[in-house]
């Protein structure tokens, strides 16, 4: 049987700075339709733990109708949700980084999805692809 895989994610650098980068995916989220819910900073949970890392911030955010129609299909879903778009510098550089909601296919073989996974992927790379 031969599948096509999926990538997991789409991740592209930015010539923002790390914060800039940070606050225009969040405006990008906004004008979407989408609501932030939580900005993760990995790079100060670290620290206060004594690890070192170049600068980190996981942005979780959600469309609730979105969110209600694939936990409708498969309450197991949750474990994806909510959707998130990593911002992170490695070696000097700044990265925008997102999972690509086309991968759940691969997850949950047998919800039927619709093409709800293809709209929130493209509506994702938009965020990001505006961001940078």
């Amino acid at each position: 049987m031969n599948k096509k895989s999926i990538k997991f994610d789409y991740t592209t650098t930015t010539a923002k700075t790390f914060e800039e980068a940070v606050q225009s995916i969040q405006d990008e989220i906004a004008k979407a339709g989408f609501r932030v819910l939580y900005i993760h900073d990995v790079y100060a949970t670290l620290a206060e733990k004594g690890f070192k890392i170049e600068p980190m911030k996981i942005i979780e955010f959600c469309n609730a109708k979105s969110a209600f129609t694939v936990l409708e299909e498969d309450v197991k879903i949750g474990l994806c949700l909510p959707c998130k778009i990593l911002v992170y510098a490695k070696n000097g550089r700044n990265f925008i980084s997102g999972m690509r909601p086309t991968i759940l296919r691969q997850f949950f073989p047998n919800a039927e999805l619709g093409a709800l996974p293809e709209e929130i992927d493209g509506q994702i790379e938009n965020i990001i692809n505006n961001s940078k």
